[in-house]
């Protein structure tokens, strides 16, 4: 018979929730950034070249040269009593709200970041010593990607294959028309539009971009994204929105049209008022405030543009949690 004495002491029988976002530098020094932009840009589902060439590119170039305009922008939208990025803070809000409804006796709710802190690696295993013998992941990207969902995934794959007693795994892969998610992002806009002194004469979606290669191997971002703002505009008539793509990287071609180059020529059309959504963030963070808020706005403006402004992401609003609380209670 077994000695009992002798027998470890193992925990078991909870169910762990990882809720996981893209991720952020841990502060906005130099160095940090640093740290963060290598280990993002040297995801190979993140950027699909030659990863031998790649390396010599990113080592003796990007990582020398962009760290610093990098940090400029995260100067930009640092939230300074908090001492951290609003992605990181809102992230965390999310787990901490999502925990009071979703976490009980057996379930047990916590957040990572796919690149920086707190890593999905240390979240796991964490979660495994607290007897978490299922896990429940949830990547907070409503339109899957290979470069978002898939890599997320590839990090989860990658912990358990180190994992003597792996946990079951179930993964929630994108939500892009769940209509919790639509009603809260058609209920964002019309928020917004009561708060403003101004009519909008468009919307632009701008969701974040992908290299037009990947669309062209058959990645269904593109698709998703499309089916995002047809949902909306069944629900919201009031007035045209339209998709673009913003933050391209890089001399090739990316997912057309682009969200810059779109709110530079729209007053010459006669759209000087505008109005912003970015469907494709769960929460607010250095492309939508730095790049749409900021440097969006200043261009449109200085195009002819009269009014611009954003509406925020769904961050911690009620209607979020509620559609974060759904899609996992239909997982545990």
């Amino acid at each position: 018979m077994r000695n009992e004495k002798n027998h470890p002491n193992i925990k078991y029988g909870k169910t762990g929730v990882l809720i996981i976002n893209l991720g952020t530098p841990d502060s906005t020094s130099w160095l940090d950034i640093r740290r963060y932009l290598k280990e993002f840009l040297s995801d190979k589902r993140v950027i699909e070249v030659n990863p031998i060439l790649w390396q010599i590119i990113l080592n003796l170039i990007i990582l020398t040269f962009r760290p610093s305009k990098t940090a400029r922008a995260y100067k930009e939208i640092w939230m300074k009593e908090e001492n951290m990025s609003p992605l990181l803070y809102y992230t965390q809000k999310q787990a901490q709200k999502l925990s009071k409804s979703v976490a009980s006796e057996d379930v047990i709710l916590d957040f990572a970041m796919r690149y920086g802190n707190p890593s999905i690696r240390s979240k796991i295993y964490k979660l495994k010593e607290q007897g978490c013998e299922n896990l429940v992941i949830l990547p907070l990207y409503p339109q899957y990607a290979a470069a978002t969902t898939a890599t997320v995934c590839d990090e989860v794959y990658r912990t358990l294959m180190d994992m003597r007693w792996q946990p079951s795994l179930k993964i929630i892969p994108h939500y892009e028309s769940e209509p919790l998610y639509i009603d809260a992002l058609v209920n964002s806009i019309n928020k917004k539009i009561d708060e403003l002194s101004w009519k909008p004469d468009l919307i632009i979606a701008s969701y974040h971009g992908i290299p037009k290669k990947y669309f062209d191997k058959g990645d269904p971002y593109h698709c998703y994204c499309h089916k995002t703002t047809r949902l909306i505009t069944e629900k919201f008539k009031t007035i045209e929105i339209k998709t673009t793509f913003q933050s391209r990287f890089g001399p090739q071609a990316w997912l057309q049209p682009y969200t810059d180059k779109t709110l530079e020529s729209l007053p010459n059309e006669g759209r000087k008022n505008i109005l912003t959504i970015c469907p494709g963030f769960s929460s607010d963070c250095v492309e939508t405030l730095e790049e749409i808020l900021i440097q969006g706005k200043e261009s449109f403006l200085n195009a002819g543009g009269e009014n611009f402004d954003m509406i925020p992401c769904l961050n911690d609003n009620d209607d979020h949690i509620i559609l974060l609380k759904s899609l996992i209670e239909k997982s545990i």
